[in-house]
């Protein structure tokens, strides 16, 4: 379109005569040929500009050697604005800069040589045909890259933005399902495994036993659902939240794992070594308080300890001790391993997955597998251990408490 406008323009302005010049070196005609060069070129102004340029620059000098016409000279800067807007970023620096230079050489040549103050004009018409259009594209190039870098920038953000909601996402994910499980598996372990044996056995006592063990861990599975709910409803303004489990009550874990593995022929204890508090504290008797995370960690880790303890132990005793030091609390869990006899739940390796999860957040060291124990009769038994050592703040003084239960 452009180069068609400048065409019809200069064959408009050639037929009514209207030149730039009176009399030229090839007058006729001849003003045509750089007019329609010019045209041609306009159709490369995007996809070759600096050839374009090149040939147009050419057609210029060549139609100052004709009776001239403005639409050549029109389109011939409008060739220049489209080399600085679309052409290279060299070019985009180098051309304004040769039009200063080109300005400056016309304005001081034809000065020196006229010696006339009319000759100034010519330095003003060939800044306006070239340095003109060519700082022209500049400004207009640096707008449009100020823009596209603002827009990358933007996307940039967004995408940082994007990623950071899926990572929080996928982590809250986490926090959900170790939570469900470490909450529910227990008692559902529990209500498996009674529930074969009663299948399994034609007792009524033992039926009428495990039904009573079933009915008790459904009811405090439906307690842990409903707390969970409520986690999850937390901020919205129905009720607030329960309180999260701490080691406190691991004295009502214990007796629960002893009342769900009593038919399993397993026993329960628990060393708890944190110490107490110095006599002039405010809190004096109670365990060093714990920061609350490493709280939580702790207690499900035995919680979780336990309900394998229940799916997979073979009769016997399973030991759980804490030990807290100035930084470090260190939970150990116990338990006999090998071929159980009767009725087991299956597992899934969730738990020590979740566990795992649980001591890296804290960058803690987790460690879980089978080891070879001395059985106090001079003879060795195989037991599984889960170790976990969450790091605390420093606790300060600790007292020299020991409590076995």
């Amino acid at each position: 379109m452009i180069a068609a406008a400048g065409l019809c323009g200069g064959l408009v302005l050639w037929g009514i005569g209207l030149d730039t010049k009176a009399v030229g070196l090839l007058p006729g005609a001849w003003v045509l040929v750089p007019l329609v060069v010019t045209a041609g070129l306009e159709l490369l102004r995007r996809t070759a500009p600096r050839p374009a340029l090149i040939l147009a620059t050419v057609a210029l000098v060549a139609d100052q050697f004709t009776s001239g016409s403005v639409a050549t000279v029109l389109m011939f800067t409008d060739i220049i604005y489209a080399a600085v807007l679309y052409g290279t970023p060299a070019a985009a620096r180098r051309i304004p800069r040769t039009t200063v230079y080109i300005t400056v050489a016309m304005t001081v040549g034809f000065t020196a040589w006229l010696q006339t103050v009319e000759s100034l004009l010519i330095g003003v018409a060939t800044a306006l045909v070239a340095f003109a259009p060519a700082s022209t594209g500049a400004l207009v190039r640096n707008h449009r890259e100020a823009a596209e870098t603002a827009r990358l920038r933007a996307e940039q953000t967004a995408l940082l933005a994007e990623i950071d909601r899926t990572q929080a996402v996928t982590a809250e994910r986490s926090r959900m399902a170790r939570e469900l499980h470490d909450m529910v598996a227990n008692h559902l372990s529990a209500i498996a495994i009674h529930s074969t044996a009663a299948l399994s056995l034609d007792d009524a006592g033992t039926s009428r036993d495990a039904l009573a063990v079933i009915r008790e861990n459904s009811v405090a599975g439906l307690a842990e659902m409903r707390r969970l709910i409520g986690l999850l409803r937390e901020g919205d303004g129905e009720r607030e939240p329960a309180a999260a489990p701490t080691l406190d009550a691991l004295d009502t874990l214990l007796e629960q794992a002893r009342t769900n593995g009593a038919s399993s022929g397993l026993g329960f204890t628990l060393t708890d070594r944190r110490g107490t508090a110095p006599a002039d504290d405010e809190d004096a008797g109670h365990p060093n308080t714990l920061p609350a995370p490493v709280g939580l960690a702790a207690y499900r880790i035995v919680q979780e300890s336990l309900t394998n303890a229940l799916k997979h132990a073979v009769p016997g005793t399973v030991a759980v001790e804490l030990a807290l030091t100035d930084h470090t609390l260190a939970v150990t869990v116990t338990s006999p391993f090998g071929d159980r006899p009767g009725p087991r739940a299956p597992g899934s390796g969730a738990g020590l997955v979740g566990m795992r999860e649980r001591v890296a957040l804290l960058d803690g060291v987790f460690e879980a597998g089978p080891v070879t124990a001395e059985d106090g009769a001079g003879g060795t038994d195989k037991v599984w251990v889960v170790r976990a050592d969450l790091p605390v703040a420093p606790a300060g003084r600790a007292g020299e408490g020991d409590t076995t239960r």
